[in-house]
C-alpha cells in the first residue's frame, strides 16, 4: 500500500509517495544549482562585464529558515555572477561554488569539506549537467519547468517553477518532515520573527 504525504497548495495539493523517497527529516545539507532553481534561467547582459539575475525573496526567507533549523546550504553553478555573490553574502551562505565544471565532483568535496554523507544531502538542479549529482544523494529535487530527463530523475517533482519559490517548496517540505514548520507558523502569527529578517 502507498501512502502519500501532501503539502497545501494555492490550486492543488501537492502529494509525494513517501515510501518512495528519504526521509527529508535526514537531509543535513541541500546542493543547490542556481540557474533553473533560483532562478528562471533566463540572464540578461549590461554592457561587456555584468549580468542581472532575479531572485526571489520568498527563496531567500526559506534558506534563512533552513539555517535555522541546522540545515547547511550550498550554492553550485557552472557559471561566475558578482550578483550572486552578493545574494548569498545577505542570507549567509558561505558554501558558495562557482565555475563548477563538474558538479558531481564539486558535490563530493563540498559533502567531504562538511562532513557530510550523501546519505544526508539533498540536490536541486534543473538541467542535464545536474543528473549526476541528483542520482546519488538521498533526495534530489527538481522545479516544475525543469529538463523532462532531470525532472524523471528526481525524487521530488516540484510544483513550483524555477526563481518562482522552487527552494522555498524544498525548505519548506524539509522543515514539515523535521515537525518544525507548523511551529515556525505560529512563531510568525504571534509577530515572533524567528532570526530571518533578511531574505
Amino acid at each position: 500500500m502507498i501512502t502519500l504525504a501532501c503539502l497545501p497548495g494555492r490550486r492543488k495539493r501537492r502529494c509525494y509517495d513517501s515510501r518512495a523517497v528519504a526521509s527529508g527529516a535526514d537531509i543535513r545539507l541541500i546542493i543547490s544549482d542556481v540557474d533553473g532553481v533560483w532562478t528562471d534561467g533566463r540572464i540578461a547582459y549590461i554592457g561587456e562585464r555584468s549580468e542581472i539575475k532575479v531572485f526571489n525573496v520568498r527563496d531567500g526567507l526559506a534558506a534563512k529558515l533552513a539555517q535555522r533549523a541546522g540545515i547547511a546550504i550550498a550554492l553550485l553553478t557552472s557559471r561566475r555572477s558578482h550578483a550572486l555573490e552578493r545574494r548569498a553574502r545577505e542570507l549567509g551562505i558561505v558554501e558558495l561554488h562557482q565555475g563548477a565544471a563538474n558538479k558531481l565532483e564539486e558535490s563530493e568535496r563540498i559533502a567531504q569539506k562538511l562532513a557530510v554523507s550523501f546519505d544526508h544531502v539533498l540536490y536541486a538542479g534543473d538541467d542535464l549537467p545536474d543528473l549526476a549529482p541528483m542520482r546519488r544523494v538521498a533526495i534530489s529535487a527538481a522545479p516544475a519547468d525543469a529538463a523532462p530527463e532531470v525532472r524523471a530523475a528526481a525524487t521530488w517533482k516540484l510544483e513550483s517553477a524555477g526563481g518562482a519559490g522552487a527552494f522555498r517548496e524544498i525548505v519548506e517540505r524539509l522543515l514539515r518532515d523535521r515537525g518544525e514548520w507548523e511551529r515556525l507558523i505560529r512563531e510568525f502569527a504571534n509577530g515572533n520573527k524567528p532570526e530571518a529578517s533578511s531574505t
